[in-house]
């Protein structure tokens, strides 16, 4: 080799393998052992380098990164072809409506996208110059307003050791601060609590929260929800109006509540005017058969004037209701899929009930009687619904 002259260019063959490992995650350290190289020749060639030969003759390696992933955008927003094609109508002359009503596309949508991405002073609407524009102007990710606001972080900080909850801390900023600039939402709080490195708050705020989850519970879509299996539901839109505005006594609604890995059970049921509570003990599995029976035996004793109708969730545990009808002599009522607002009362006793039964504990431990000093606690307890009287004595 000739002094001056740079030196023989880089393995290309071994360096595209790099490439591709580097690509698939694999570790700068296994990738040069994997290829064969030593592993300061892969980190140059990781991070790149240029290198200047004596006489000034300069040789470049570019760094060989792992691409990030290509972000995908929602359907919601406009597509580049979608904004050709609106170009296109506008030239030919289409009114907004026309072309929404071409596009499959609400007018307003249009609208705002020939306002904000036209040229300005006149120069009409271009679509990949409003590409252009709409893409610079997407939100992305960055640092939140706690990191560099010691005065926000304090204050956001001071509550949650108080265990307020996120949407306390977000109603009192804004009785605080005049400055819009340091209000923050209910998601922006959470965002901080779950992901410190964008709040700046520190990893043990998670325990002082209601759920005390550590990560946020993902939902699930509710299309992959597996259908019910019950068979001749009588829905909630057939039920009397007298239950629904609770003028009269008698209608009950109905629910379980589980222990750890929901191996454990216990029923319960309120009446919806007097909000009287009763606790079904489901000492074995709180199968269709234990639930059926325990509702017969706690609503049986009862006069038919307090037997006037049922109300339920779809959970496969009421899958024997035709036998609670029967014999009782009361209809039974479903809520629709997934609307646990449609058992509003039923479902405020279940959170009351979590002081005594918390989730995640074995609730076979708690036998009839126990479950019977409960109901009475919580039926003796003044209510301001009911105007401070209990619900045994509304009754």
């Amino acid at each position: 080799m000739v002094r001056g002259m740079p030196g023989t260019a880089p393995d290309v063959v071994k360096r595209g393998k790099f490439a591709a490992l580097i690509a698939q995650g694999v570790s700068n350290r296994r990738a040069c052992q994997l290829v064969g190289i030593a592993r300061k020749t892969g980190t140059r060639w990781r991070l790149g380098r240029v290198i200047t030969a004596r006489d000034g003759r300069k040789r470049h390696y570019p760094p060989v990164i792992n691409k990030p992933p290509v972000r995908e955008v929602s359907p919601r927003y406009l597509s580049e072809e979608e904004r050709i094609r609106i170009a296109d109508l506008r030239r030919g002359g289409g009114l907004v409506r026309a072309i929404a009503q071409e596009m499959g596309r609400s007018p307003s949508t249009v609208s705002r996208e020939l306002r904000r991405n036209s040229e300005p002073q006149g120069g009409g609407y271009r679509p990949f110059t409003a590409q252009r524009m709409a893409v610079q102007r997407r939100a992305r990710p960055g640092r939140g307003k706690l990191i560099g606001d010691e005065v926000l972080r304090g204050f956001v900080t001071e509550r949650l050791a108080k265990r307020w909850s996120p949407e306390q801390i977000s109603h009192a900023l804004r009785c605080e601060f005049d400055e819009p600039g340091r209000h923050l939402s209910v998601e922006s709080i959470y965002q901080a609590i779950y992901r410190p490195e964008l709040g700046g708050l520190i990893r043990e705020f998670p325990r002082g929260l209601r759920t005390g989850r550590r990560r946020r519970k993902p939902h699930r879509d509710p299309g992959a929800r597996r259908p019910t299996k019950l068979v001749d539901m009588t829905m909630i839109d057939q039920r009397p109006a007298e239950a629904a505005d609770r003028t009269v006594p008698g209608h009950w609604e109905g629910d379980l509540i589980t222990g750890k890995q929901n191996r454990s059970a216990i029923g319960t049921l309120v009446e919806r005017r007097s909000r009287f509570t009763i606790l079904l003990p489901l000492p074995g599995r709180h199968t269709a058969e234990a639930v059926r029976d325990a509702v017969i035996a706690a609503l049986g004793p009862l006069p038919v004037e307090l037997r006037r109708s049922l109300t339920w969730d779809q959970g496969s545990e009421l899958a024997l209701h035709a036998d609670i009808a029967a014999a009782l002599g009361m209809p039974v009522f479903f809520c629709d899929a997934h609307s646990p607002w449609q058992r509003p009362s039923n479902e405020n006793t279940n959170g009351l009930l979590r002081q005594y039964f918390p989730k995640g504990s074995n609730l076979h431990v708690y036998d009839a009687e126990h479950l019977a000093q409960v109901a009475g606690e919580l039926n003796d307890r003044p209510r301001k619904v009911l105007g401070w009287d209990a619900p045994s004595a509304r009754l």
